[in-house]
């Protein structure tokens, strides 16, 4: 008798990890317009961006700045700490304390300047998988320069370490929760520029890595900054006189050999 044909199996059904990767992203109150644009990305990629309020640092006077040191700001960075950069920070300590507050065992941070796209989740969990331990990986940087590969993905994303920097742009990384706290805690009291101070991995005992390649992109309003928003906070209005900068000058020779050393470390 002949045996009847067993009935066709289920196609297996891809765990949708969406849900369980938060995105967070730091947008100011008076930046609709930012707002509106990566909420538009998200929702063209069938993903969920999570708002962050940002922090205008413009509305507080600098007497009234909390967890900053202006006098190792002005020693280190050369120059004095603008009110959109002391905003830019407290935005992105806000967002850590977020993904703290939800116990996200991973999570994405931009800011309000990016488009998402959908092959970001996927391309963060391979990241995420392949670089363990790891404490946070920025997807997208102004310059890539001195590459130093420590791996692969599977979705064929290198990642690895600069030996020159900063690379600039802190406008979307991967954190991990523990990451998430050590950033937190070693990145307070603000002496640096956010996307300086998140780079320095050495410094603060993280593991921190970049990708060769961007995962979003920057969206049109990019060029519409939110730290210099007049003349009287603009980078050069902020500098010292040329003879007063050799401590930065000193700062940032050793501070450049510490990056190399880091770059080059085995992880």
């Amino acid at each position: 008798m002949e045996q009847a044909a067993p009935a066709p199996r289920p196609p297996l059904k891809q765990k949708s990890t969406t849900a369980m990767l938060p995105i967070f992203v730091i947008n100011l109150d008076r930046s609709e317009a930012r707002w509106r644009v990566v909420t538009a990305s998200a929702e063209k990629s069938g993903l969920t961006a999570t708002r962050v309020p940002g922090f205008d640092g413009a509305a507080v006077a600098p007497a009234d700045w909390q967890e900053v040191d202006p006098e190792r700001f002005n020693t280190c960075h050369g120059r004095r700490m603008l009110p959109g950069e002391y905003g830019c920070y407290r935005g992105h300590l806000a967002a850590l304390d977020r993904v703290i507050a939800e116990g996200a065992p991973l999570a994405i941070i931009c800011e309000d300047d990016i488009t998402l796209n959908a092959r970001l989740i996927a391309r963060a969990e391979a990241l995420a998988r392949a670089a363990r331990p790891f404490d946070a990986i920025k997807l997208i940087n102004h310059r890539v320069q001195g590459f130093v590969q420590k791996g692969v993905s599977e979705e064929g994303d290198a990642y690895g370490r600069c030996l020159h920097g900063p690379q600039g742009s802190a406008a979307c990384y991967l954190v991990t929760l523990e990451g998430a706290k050590r950033l937190r805690a070693g990145l307070s009291p603000m002496w640096l520029p956010y996307d300086v101070a998140l780079e320095r991995g050495w410094a603060f005992g993280a593991n921190v890595l970049t990708v060769r390649d961007p995962l979003v992109a920057f969206s049109g309003l990019r060029a519409q900054s939110n730290i210099n928003t007049d003349a009287a906070s603009t980078y050069d209005s902020a500098k010292p006189p040329i003879a007063k900068r050799w401590p930065t000058a000193a700062f940032r020779g050793a501070d450049y050999a510490k990056r190399v050393a880091y770059a080059l470390k085995r992880i």
